[in-house]
Parts: structure tokens; C-alpha cells; sequence
């Protein structure tokens, strides 16, 4: 019974580090908004969106779905306060996902660093591989380049300016994509 709740608070945490890198590559890149909206914090408070924090995680939870899905509240930022608006974006987006995968490595390594010196602590890898597996999960998925996830940003950065009418496409039909990909997925799993 720990395991599942241990999985729940380490997705919810997982995508608030996320969410604050997000909003601390906006202010790097001289955007405040997220700074002056109280959002640089790790505080749970501050990232909780009722559904997508909660509410979508538990019912998948209870529903036993093999996937587990959900969001923090996205910080804001302002492209007015971008030298690039483009690029800049692009780079705020990735901030996210590099977060996650980051704090993956930085657990890989307490994980192998425990085998090669022969540290045993009872569930402790079980514990490690967990966060490990959500944080390259939601890395992994938040790069897939459809609106509204972080990769249709990473994309848009990409893109060059003929290729505008693929960024509109994407803006306007990404998130039925998202969804339709989402239960391919369920589906599969």
C-alpha cells in the first residue's frame, strides 16, 4: 500500500520541480513572472492544480491504470519580457523535462554509488528506482512535441519560419492529438 501513495507523491513532487524549472529559466532569461507570482518555490501549495494534481492521478490510481498522468499549474511567463520570444520559449520549455531528467541521474547515481559500495538498506532501491522511473517518465512525455506539453515548444523553437503552418496546425489540434495518443496508450499498456 506505501508503494502506490510513494508513487503519487513522487509524481507530484517530480512536476513541481518541473513547473519551478520552467519558471526559473524564465527569470535566467529576464522574465520575473514567475518570481513575482511566488511560484520559485518547491512548495506544494503553490503548483497543486485541483485536477490534474490530484484528482486525475488518484482515479487513474483507482481505475489501476498502468499510466500514470497528470500536471502541476503551469507557471507563467511573459514572452514580452524575451530578448527571443522564440528561442527563449523553447528554452523555458526544456527547462522542465532536463529538470526531471536531472533529478533521475542524480538518483541513478545514489543507486549505483549503494551497489558499488555495497550499501544494503531494506526497500531503499526499490524506493530510488521509483523516483527514477517517474522523473524519466514525465521527462519523456513532456517532450513529445504536441500543444500543450513542453516538446511542441522545443519544436516551435526548431521550426523555421515556413513551416509556420505546421506550429498552427499543432496549436489547433494538438490537444485532441494528446488525448488520442493518450488512450492509444492506455490501450496498449
Amino acid at each position: 500500500m506505501v508503494i502506490p501513495f510513494f508513487y503519487l507523491f513522487v509524481f507530484l513532487f517530480a512536476a513541481i520541480i518541473h513547473e519551478v524549472a520552467h519558471g526559473a529559466m524564465a527569470y535566467k532569461l529576464g522574465d520575473p513572472t514567475a518570481k513575482d507570482a511566488g511560484r520559485l518555490t518547491l512548495n506544494p501549495i503553490r503548483h497543486i492544480d485541483p485536477v490534474g494534481s490530484i484528482l486525475l492521478p488518484v482515479m487513474l490510481y483507482l481505475f489501476q491504470s498502468p499510466i500514470l498522468f497528470g500536471w502541476a499549474k503551469p507557471v507563467p511567463f511573459n514572452p514580452m519580457f524575451l530578448k527571443n520570444p522564440k528561442r527563449d520559449g523553447g528554452l523555458i520549455a526544456l527547462a522542465g523535462p532536463v529538470s526531471n531528467f536531472a533529478v533521475a541521474a542524480v538518483f541513478y547515481a545514489i543507486t549505483t554509488g549503494m551497489s558499488v559500495f555495497g550499501v544494503i538498506i531494506p526497500n531503499l532501491p526499490t524506493f530510488l528506482s521509483i523516483i527514477i522511473f517517474v522523473n524519466v517518465w514525465l521527462g519523456i512525455i513532456n517532450l513529445v512535441p504536441l500543444p500543450p506539453l513542453d516538446g511542441s515548444k522545443v519544436l516551435f523553437m526548431l521550426l523555421p519560419k515556413k513551416w509556420h503552418g505546421v506550429e498552427l496546425f499543432l496549436e489547433k489540434n494538438g490537444p485532441i492529438l494528446l488525448m488520442i495518443l493518450i488512450l492509444m496508450l492506455l490501450f496498449v499498456f
